[in-house]
């Protein structure tokens, strides 16, 4: 019968194949929110996901969600809508208010695992060069974006948010092209839904995702992609 492991001061993780499988992926917890310890996880496949008032629980589900980048369903319609728009996009230009949206955005169950040691731990990732968001602008309003971490060359997506139509699609497109770019082969989704699913993420075993990870891990980002900047959405077109 599988244990589940409590973390102490050490930096170290249980074997991922010690997950249970209810509820899915549920490996360990407590430890804390550091930065070592989130990029350890991170680069191992695992990642953090409580709610307010629990303890740190984490996880590493067995299938795993990812969005492999040439699998990443760009519409005609949302094209059409980026042609038309008059939104703009920035990188890392405000990260803090995007995962603070995130955190605040209605959810079905009323509650968000986004909390505020969550928020502080990775805004922390943020400053350190680790964590980076896309923003979605119309006119001075944040629209929309999303935030994950990077790993080798692995975006690990956190969450996005939306308040006009097709934001956070965009946000994601712009993504994709720029890791595209930098030769990276797909994004880490950590668990499908449908609105994913509609994106074009698929499900691997976990095997086969760690397999992945760890031959992007052994790559890395030129630095300066990740430099604040703007783009105008015709360039994605």
């Amino acid at each position: 019968m599988l244990t589940l492991t409590k973390l102490d001061h050490q930096l170290v993780f249980p074997p991922v194949d010690m997950a249970l499988t209810e509820p899915n992926g549920l490996l360990a917890f407590a430890g804390d929110l550091s930065a070592k310890r989130l990029l350890l996880a991170y680069s191992s496949g695992i990642f953090p996901w409580f709610s307010q008032n629990e303890p740190i629980m984490w996880w590493s589900p067995n299938p795993r969600g990812i969005l492999p980048l040439e699998n990443f369903n760009c519409s005609k319609s949302l094209k059409k809508f980026a042609r038309n728009c008059n939104y703009r996009i920035t990188l890392n230009n405000a990260f803090d208010r995007v995962i603070d949206a995130c955190a605040t955005i209605p959810r079905d169950d009323s509650g968000t695992w986004i909390t505020v040691d969550m928020i502080n731990a990775y805004k922390n990732l943020h400053q350190l060069g680790h964590a980076h968001s896309v923003e979605v602008w119309r006119e001075n309003s944040l629209v929309g974006g999303l935030y994950g971490i990077v790993v080798g060359k692995v975006f690990c997506g956190e969450s996005m948010f939306h308040s006009a139509t097709n934001a956070s699609k965009l946000a994601m497109l712009y993504l994709v092209e720029l890791l595209k770019s930098q030769g990276a082969e797909f994004i880490d989704c950590q668990m499908q839904n449908p609105h994913l699913a509609s994106l074009g993420c698929i499900e691997v075993p976990r095997t086969q995702f760690l397999t992945m990870l760890a031959e992007q891990n052994k790559q890395s980002f030129d630095k300066t992609v990740w430099l604040p900047q703007t783009i105008t959405l015709e360039k994605l077109l």
